[in-house]
């Protein structure tokens, strides 16, 4: 067949050199010294790492040429491959033999020197089920005894070998031929051939919990009838539901199943785009984007945004931050995750603020600051613009969540899509990129509550000038490349420089075109009120912004020179009058700070106090030849005066004198004897029991006492070898940090034995609830369940559960 033809090139081009070479490249993967031989290398190649590296990356048929030779079970021939896979016409044989060097390349899948396709241990252990199959026959009967072996082949018609691996031999070599097994099948009784079919079609179901002594399930006629010819093997002790070879599976499902494959990936409605366009749309989105976060972040240089207590920002100063920059929310989120992942915010206490390398970014040209910007944008761990969380409530900015992978795949997956595209084509609707997202991304995250998959992302690629007419821009395809230098350039070519002049007309109003520069931007608003921020900016002169200047300690002359040296042409005249005129009233009335007052009817001794010099420490000033304020309070006032001899009064806050009566100290009352005590002591004085109290403990002999004694016995950490019952302990204080070990523990046997329970649980946006849940399946760091709050399916991060308790019956 000519199809099988082109794939035995793939063998013969793939051999152990192109092996070390690709291990050569992959740092992470093999370590010297090189591998004399293709097993060697096979050997080496069983490393969980780097197969959890290399999966997310992969494209769908990519895991699904994985999926089917996991569920083929290694080694395994091409020719099978391919027939499983329904890879019979030029198109898809192509597909599967591109998808099979791509494999190849990440050290995944090879050939041995049989020409018998293996695969990476631990990618095997990547399904639990692959293609909906159980383990294979030769598995799954290993424990049987060599008479259960031949009581399987003496009722299937087949005469028995005599040692036992000849008759499990014979036994697989039977159950591999689709149609001796549809054969048996046939002949069986109607409810037998019901439950195979039903069985085949399903996916395995997973080890039952049962207790030590407990009585296993009951065998129906239709079970056992299929247990003595080996289409179902049950468990030497009995232990869960009789499980189904995956070469049984396969026979029943027939010759026209497949398993799928999908080497194309979906179309998409697309227009024409010429580069031009793309070129102009990238720019406008990139200018804008970058002048609005210039602003956000000038917002939180003025003013620091204050974290919520369970971390983050909160919906109120996004909008308080939104609204001073001119700018949205979703604006404001990628803003801030960006500029944090860029080094430019950091946490200080209850706030958020700016670092000093933000001095040194507000300087830069538009283009340079955007450019730290979007390589920030492409490695974040999460997606910013994603407002809402799972049950629709308002997530915090800069939140500190656990890192998201499968959201920096989205992002990835969407340039790649993008990036196929024909020249000059874009899509029509930038939602038709979401499948192609999921085609080149399977493992990506989709943010569904967003409504449609992947919408957050690629409003992110549009706001940053990345995705523009539905096409990838320049922009994109640098940082697609991690081509830095390129980037720079292409920043500069797309965004102008910043405008350093303002037109300031004659309705008080400053109209800067593009970017401002950072010196403009800072002069216009120290004196006046930003009112739109974009393609364009506008500033609006007041008598207020032009006293804010003056109480800044700018004076009236050099608010007109900072002017004039900015402007395209003179000052208006208006604006020379509203600085004048706000000038001449400002600073009439002086408010001066004082602790207390002090004022007499000589001027010589005022004059004499506010120059003794015993007395500067108050921080005297005399106002009037009759009155001095102090800096100090009152009574330390009085005290000081006092003791220099003078002999001040203190008045009260209506102007009268305040009398200075000392009150006699009294003791306090004594703690009176429990009713009955007379009595039982016989009439003893006070005396007495005071001989029997306590003597007084020396500090010191105490802290001796403490210093010796042994410490207190602790219960062993969790990271202590040995320390937790089963695996599943293990994994979950691993990453559920806030329980305790009881907490753990339950946790733990719930999802063993597939019982519901309840949680505290505190979501992203810092709400605390009580969830109960079932179906519990756990995915580190993540715990998967079924949520009876929401009746629905949802996902909750290990680290957000604070407490565990017993599901209420019922």
């Amino acid at each position: 067949m000519k199809s099988r033809s082109t794939l035995a090139t793939w063998l013969g081009g793939l051999d152990g050199s192109r092996l070390a070479r690709v291990l050569g490249a992959r740092k992470d993967a093999m370590s010297p010294p090189e591998p004399r031989s293709v097993g060697e290398l096979a050997d080496r190649l069983q490393r969980p790492g780097s197969v959890a590296l290399a999966l997310p990356r992969l494209a769908l048929p990519h895991l699904q040429v994985a999926e089917a030779l996991a569920a083929l079970g290694a080694p395994t021939s091409l020719k099978a491959l391919a027939e499983l896979l329904g890879a019979a016409d030029d198109a898809t044989t192509r597909g599967l033999e591109a998808a099979l060097n791509v494999l190849a390349d990440h050290a995944l899948v090879w050939p041995d020197s049989a020409g018998k396709l293996r695969m990476a241990g631990p990618l095997r252990e990547a399904w639990d089920a692959p293609l909906g199959l159980d383990a294979p026959l030769e598995q799954l009967l290993a424990g049987a005894t060599s008479d259960e072996l031949r009581g399987m082949l003496a009722a299937l018609g087949a005469k028995p070998p005599g040692t036992k691996p000849q008759r499990l031999a014979a036994l697989v070599e039977h159950h591999s031929d689709p149609e001796r097994v549809a054969s048996v099948v046939a002949k069986a009784p109607a409810t037998v051939r019901e439950l195979l079919g039903r069985r085949a079609e399903a996916v395995p179901e997973e080890q039952q919990f049962i207790m030590i002594g407990a009585p296993g399930p009951g065998l129906g006629t239709g079970e056992r009838w299929a247990l003595e010819r080996g289409l179902l093997v049950q468990e030497r002790h009995r232990y869960g539901p009789a499980r189904m070879p995956a070469e049984v599976a396969l026979a029943l499902r027939g010759p026209g199943w497949h398993a799928p494959f999908e080497p194309v990936p979906p179309a998409a409605r697309r227009a024409s785009v010429s580069r031009a366009e793309v070129d102009h749309e990238a720019s406008a989105a990139a200018t804008v984007f970058a002048s609005r976060a210039a602003s956000v972040l000038s917002v939180c240089s003025t003013t620091a945004p204050v974290r919520l207590k369970s971390g983050g920002i909160g919906a109120r100063e996004l909008a308080r931050i939104g609204k001073a920059a001119q700018a949205d929310d979703a604006v404001v989120r990628l803003a801030l995750e960006t500029a944090y992942g860029a080094g430019l915010l950091a946490r200080d206490g209850h706030h958020v603020v700016p670092t000093g390398a933000y001095d040194t970014w507000a300087e830069q040209e538009p283009a340079e600051q955007f450019a730290v910007l979007l390589q920030a944008w492409w490695n974040l761990p999460l997606t910013p613009v994603q407002a809402r969380d799972e049950d629709d409530k308002a997530l915090p900015a800069l939140a500190g969540a656990p890192p998201c992978n499968g959201c920096v795949q989205a992002r990835h997956g969407l340039l790649d899509a993008a990036a196929q595209l024909p020249a000059g084509q874009g899509t029509r609707v930038t939602s038709d990129l979401g499948p192609l997202i999921a085609w080149h991304r399977p493992l990506a995250h989709a943010s569904p509550q967003e409504g449609t998959p992947f919408a957050a992302v690629i409003r992110e690629a549009e706001l940053l000038g990345v995705l523009a007419r539905g096409a990838l821009s320049a922009l994109g395809s640098h940082v697609r490349t991690g081509d830095t230098e390129g980037l720079s350039i292409e920043c500069r070519r797309l965004l102008p420089s910043a405008t350093a002049t303002a037109r300031i007309g004659a309705d008080l109003t400053a109209v800067v075109a593009g970017t401002p520069s950072a010196r403009l931007a800072s002069l216009l608003d120290s004196v006046a009120d930003r009112e739109t921020s974009g393609t364009a900016s506008v500033w609006r002169f007041s008598a207020g912004s032009i006293r804010r200047a003056l109480d800044a300690g700018r004076g009236p002359d050099d608010i007109t020179t900072d002017l004039a040296a900015v402007a395209a042409g003179p000052l208006p005249q208006p604006l020379s009058y509203l600085i004048a005129d706000t000038a001449r009233g400002h600073g009439r009335v002086r408010i001066a700070p004082a602790a207390c007052v002090l004022h007499g009817d000589e001027p010589a001794l005022v004059a004499e106090l506010a120059a003794h010099r015993r007395l500067a420490k108050l921080g005297l000033r005399q106002l009037a030849p009759t009155v001095l304020i102090s800096r100090s309070p009152v009574d330390t006032t009085l005290a000081a005066l006092r003791a220099e001899g003078y002999a001040p009064v203190a008045e009260t806050a209506d102007g009268t004198v305040r009398i200075e009566k000392a009150r006699p100290r009294r003791a306090a009352a004594p703690v009176p004897a429990p009713r009955g005590t007379r009595a039982r002591d016989g009439g003893r004085n006070a005396a007495t029991r005071a001989a029997k109290a306590p003597a007084a403990i020396d500090p010191d002999a105490l802290a001796a006492r403490l210093l010796a004694a042994p410490p207190p016995s602790e219960p062993a950490p969790f990271d202590e070898a040995g320390s937790f019952a089963t695996d599943t302990e293990e994994m979950v204080a691993g990453w559920a940090k806030r329980l305790t070990y009881s907490d753990v523990r339950q946790l733990a046997h719930a999802v063993d034995a597939g019982e519901p329970l309840t949680v505290e649980y505190v979501a992203t946006s810092g709400n605390r609830t009580v969830r109960t849940l079932s179906r519990l399946v756990l995915d580190p760091p993540y715990l998967e369940a079924w949520c009876h709050l929401r009746n629905a399916e949802r996902v909750f991060t290990l680290s957000r559960i604070h407490s565990v308790m017993s599901c209420a019956p019922g």
